[in-house]
């Protein structure tokens, strides 16, 4: 009991119950009150809620208007359903109508249509109806379009009750929302038989007090929020063969095993206030000798053992009576009978309310009951009536209901519970969270899937990765190919997936082959495999515990594989507790611990302190700029703290409307390249000791020597004050005056003089390069010192990357930043790699090569240099991006490697010449006017700020005092570069700017 006290404190309900005692303990007077008193006195039984007083006179006045008939229809819930037709909704009615039954449990349908449902019973009946409804994973147990929330089974493994409280208190503003006042929730059995057909992954596990707490949790955040709870299936379904829905379960145990383990947490809910009870269908000879006698309809059991022993005096539900375990055996009204003389104040799914009645009427001739008892009990169910409010009932508003059913925190509620309870069995050599991406080649495999899964398209997210399935009726042959295929694979990701929620005869769906390709491939490759079902499931899979890695998911849903996926890469920890014991190689307690945080992580705004609703104005905002022809399309994410929480893709490729953006395209990054390639590989050699800004470009590219470029120091080049030309038309030196190309330039086909790609069917000249370098090698610096941006130094850069380190430009890129980034879809000529629908064309250009760019650059300068340039050509996604960009904002470390060296980042992110008004840092652009919402930032970011934008649309931004991420990616270009609409509008800054507002009403909430 002291511990039991001490683990509700997180809820306040001891302090809540006994102020003057807690307030004595800290006095240190709590052993005078133990030898004053008699300790189980001290915390005697809490009356349900709806016992008080305040409810009796309603109660009363009601029952007073009351026939016989109505009375004894009083305690009969009849069974309805919002996805039927019109036949069952009047059936329904007339029952309600006719015969004035107490209350209706709701099952399979909608919310709006079950609402609308009940405002027509409602209307129609002399008495209030009791709405229930079982939901013990939330609405969306029974209802579409609702939230759900995990498996009782899964949040056995939350070591943190308060979140279950939370989601009862969820669950209740939901109920109360949609009309439903009973949720037949939670389920408090203890499930220490891991065959039970019936119970399992409903349950919160098999050990009494984890059972206890986590009940307790849920029942509190529901009755202390307006819904009755209902603890079921008493008096414990726990340790059954047989599933109640089919046929009688008999439980052999002794009375003392029985008070020890399955009473005691209905005995621990009643103590603190439980609502109602729910009494399972059950044969248990110790407790009524009787055969054929279930619980539910068994005197000893419910009025002597619940009522009179333990002392219960909530209202007290049958399970459904319609279930087999009780109707093989009484039809019809005989049942409801028994179930009432049994001592049960509500009978639960009565298929036929005029038997009922008859047969309840002809019990009180017969003296079998009394009709003070009866009304005793329509007593008991008025006041439960009163305490929900239904003495003032109101209808169910169903305008904006779905909205409010699915608001956001209840979405980042579900999000946290399955967070919490995803739970790490094995981690060998600390395999998670998986690190060193540029030295090691990846798959990932569903098994059980006939498709690519959710959780592998999550998985891609943090790394690129070969994908494969094995179905459910996969064999020898398919075994053999996978083996073939993985062989150069050192990682596996396994996901295991469409298993059987209950085991019935086979074994969750686990196949033989199943085992046998996993024990395969755990002989010869690293494997870490997530189970995503019924957690005991893991039994099944013989040889798991020689994976290295482990990860019970309880379930498969969308959350659940998304969550996994990050865990597996390190954006959220683990901290998971296994509910159950599964063999001798995972038992009960076990969960390892795994800190996250080391990648980004993928969450909802409430996920960073900030709302979903003062997020909206970012939607407007780029359907407007859609709307108004600014740009087909786009990606925006947006990131706080490592976490992005804004992560979407708008529109279309092209103005037809044919090609839907999604997240994994790939967007021409214009100029944004300048701060992904140039600058991250002088970053990244500063660091090594290999570049300093204040040596001269002459140092690092021979070729400038003798040039009017050799002694222009890298910080001013940075900065743009090296007095270069903007830009050169370079494509202009290779069109004659009738508008052809000059024979030495460009060819239709390609050849082994013209074997460079500018275009489909156009390829330039092996050596025009050469020209292109010449160019701007001779070309006259700026008359005045100053800033102009130019481009011409970043063409440049690639040349002295390669001139520094003997690498090719990209391949350094890649090896040193992008793989072990994991930003795989940061690459130059993506048509070579990619499908060319998910590549977002472009401009048509008219001009130079007359058509549609789709797949090569747009930038004519870094299309005439084979698509490869320091200024122009990187493409990506917005995720891709972005992990460049935390790298930035985390000064050069990201997932615990020091990718740049630390202060560099930092030293090249600051203002260098603010004071003769140039406001840009080494490389990266900075705000020109601080504040100035018209200016090149949103008004709101930092001084500290930095980014750059792209010719084609693109934005990233990054406010280290803030720490916050933004990528903005369009095609803006398309179809011509002439759209300035973009600009008109602000759309990209205005866009960021909405997350500072979002921000300032966080703060002052």
């Amino acid at each position: 009991m002291a511990n039991f006290i001490v683990n509700t404190e997180s809820f306040d309900v001891g302090r809540h119950l006994y102020p003057s005692l807690i307030d004595l303990a800290k006095k240190g007077l709590l052993t005078l009150i133990l030898l004053s008193f008699n300790f189980v006195s001290l915390f005697a039984q809490q009356d349900p809620p709806f016992l008080a007083e305040k409810y009796e006179h309603w109660a009363d006045s009601v029952l007073a208007t009351l026939s016989q008939e109505e009375r004894i229809a009083q305690l009969i819930m009849i069974p309805a359903y919002s996805n039927k037709d019109k036949v069952h909704v009047d059936s329904i009615a007339g029952l309600v109508r006719d015969y004035g039954v107490g209350g209706i449990i709701f099952f399979q349908g909608g919310p709006v249509r079950q609402a609308q449902m009940i405002n027509k019973f409602q209307k129609l009946s002399k008495v209030p109806l009791m709405i229930s409804l079982d939901g013990e994973w939330g609405l969306k147990m029974r209802l579409d379009s609702t939230v759900r929330f995990p498996y009782q089974m899964a949040l056995g493994g939350i070591t943190d009750e308060s979140l279950i409280y939370e989601m009862g208190a969820e669950v209740a503003r939901q109920a109360k929302r949609a009309g439903i006042n009973v949720n037949f929730a939670p389920v408090v059995d203890v499930n220490n038989n891991a065959n039970n057909p019936v119970i399992g992954f409903r349950a919160f596990g098999e050990e009494k007090e984890n059972v206890t707490n986590k009940s307790l949790a849920y029942m509190k955040g529901m009755q202390d929020n307006g819904i009755l709870a209902s603890a079921k299936h008493f008096p414990g379904h726990g340790d059954t063969n047989v599933d109640s829905h089919y046929g009688l379960p008999v439980l052999h145990f002794s009375k003392k095993r029985l008070k020890e383990l399955e009473l005691y947490p209905f005995q621990q809910l009643m103590d603190q206030g439980l609502g109602s009870v729910m009494v399972a269908h059950m044969e248990i000879p110790v407790l009524d000798s009787a055969i054929n006698s279930p619980s539910s309809l068994s005197k000893p059991i419910v009025t002597d053992l619940l009522k009179d022993e333990m002392g219960y005096k909530g209202l007290i539900f049958t399970d459904a009576l319609n279930m087999q375990a009780v109707a093989k055996y009484y039809p019809p009204g005989k049942v409801d009978a028994k179930a009432l003389l049994a001592g049960n104040d509500m009978l639960l799914n009565t298929m036929n309310v005029p038997a009922a009645i008859a047969e309840i009427k002809a019990a009180l001739a017969r003296g079998e009951i009394s009709q003070e008892e009866i009304d005793r009990r329509v007593l008991k169910v008025l006041k439960a009536k009163a305490w929900l409010g239904l003495d003032q009932w109101t209808p169910v508003e169903t305008d904006h209901l779905i909205a409010d059913l699915n608001n956001s925190s209840a979405i980042f509620l579900a999000e946290r519970l399955t967070k919490a309870s995803l739970t790490l069995l094995k981690n060998d050599e600390n395999v998670l969270p998986v690190k060193g991406l540029e030295n090691t080649k990846i798959a990932s495999l569903s098994i059980g899937a006939n498709q690519r899964t959710e959780f592998q398209h999550r998985l891609e997210r943090y790394s690129p990765m070969d994908h494969f399935v094995f179905p459910k009726d996969g064999n020898v042959n398919d075994i053999i190919a996978l083996k073939e295929n993985l062989a150069s694979h050192q990682l596996i990701l396994v996901g295991i997936h469409g298993l059987g929620i209950r085991e019935g005869n086979n074994n969750f769906g686990i196949s033989p082959e199943m085992v046998t390709l996993l024990r395969t491939l755990m002989d010869s490759h690293t494997v870490i495999v997530s189970v995503f079902g019924n957690v005991y499931s893991l039994g099944k899979i013989r040889g798991l515990e020689n994976a290295a890695g482990v990860i019970a998911a309880y379930q498969e849903t969308s959350l659940t594989q998304d969550l996994t996926a990050q865990m597996i890469f390190g954006g959220i920890g683990a901290q998971g507790k296994l509910p159950v014991t599964i063999n001798s190689f995972f038992k009960r307690g076990d969960g390892l611990k795994l800190e996250g945080g080391i990648r980004m992580a993928y969450t909802s705004p409430e996920g960073v302190g900030l709302s979903t609703e003062d997020l909206t104005g970012i939607d407007s905002i780029m359907q407007q700029a859609i709307k108004g022809k600014a740009i087909p399309g786009g990606q925006l994410l947006v990131a706080k703290s490592g976490k992005v929480f804004y992560h979407k893709a708008f529109g279309y490729h092209t103005y037809d409307s044919l090609k839907v953006v999604k997240l994994d395209d790939l967007y021409d990054l214009a100029s944004v390249t300048k701060i992904s390639t140039s600058l991250a590989a002088f970053m990244h050699l500063k660091g090594l000791g290999k570049f300093d800004e204040n040596i001269t470009l002459g140092h690092y590219l021979p070729a400038a020597k003798g040039t009017n470029k050799e002694n222009l120091k890298y910080k001013d080049i940075l900065t743009h004050q090296a007095r270069l030309r903007s830009w050169i038309p370079f494509w202009m030196s290779t069109v004659k005056k009738n508008g052809n190309f000059k024979w030495f330039t460009m060819k239709k086909d390609s050849s082994k003089r013209f074997p460079i790609k500018v275009a489909d069917s156009l390829y330039i000249h092996r050596n025009y390069a050469r020209k292109i370098y010449k160019e701007i090698f001779s070309s006259p610096l700026n008359a005045e010192p100053g800033y102009v941006y130019s481009d011409l130094s970043f063409i440049l850069a690639p040349k002295v990357v390669e001139e520094i380190t003997g690498e090719s430009f990209y391949n350094y890129l890649e090896d040193n930043l992008y793989k072990p980034l994991g930003a795989g879809t940061l690459t130059f000529n993506p048509y070579l790699n990619f499908e060319l629908d998910r590549i977002v064309p472009t401009e048509y250009d008219s001009a130079f090569r007359k058509q549609l760019l789709h797949g090569m650059v747009h930038d004519e300068g870094a299309a005439m240099l084979g698509g490869v340039s320091g200024h122009a050509g990187l493409f990506g996604t917005a995720n891709d991006v972005a992990k460049l960009m935390h790298l930035y904002l985390y000064d050069g470390l990201y997932a615990e490697e020091q990718l740049i060296a630390s202060g560099v980042v930092h030293e090249y992110g600051k203002c260098v010449y603010c004071e003769k008004g140039n406001y840009r840092g080494m490389g990266f652009d900075r705000p020109n006017k601080p504040g100035d919402p018209n200016g090149n930032a949103a008004p709101s970011v930092s001084e500290k700020s930095f980014g750059h934008s792209g010719f084609t649309g693109t934005y990233t931004w990054i406010d280290p005092e803030n720490e916050i991420v933004y990528v903005f990616l369009s095609n803006r270009v398309h179809p011509t570069r002439e759209n300035r609409n973009i600009y008109k509008l602000n759309v990209r800054t205005n866009i960021l700017e909405e997350v500072y507002k979002a921000m300032e009403k966080a703060n002052n909430r």
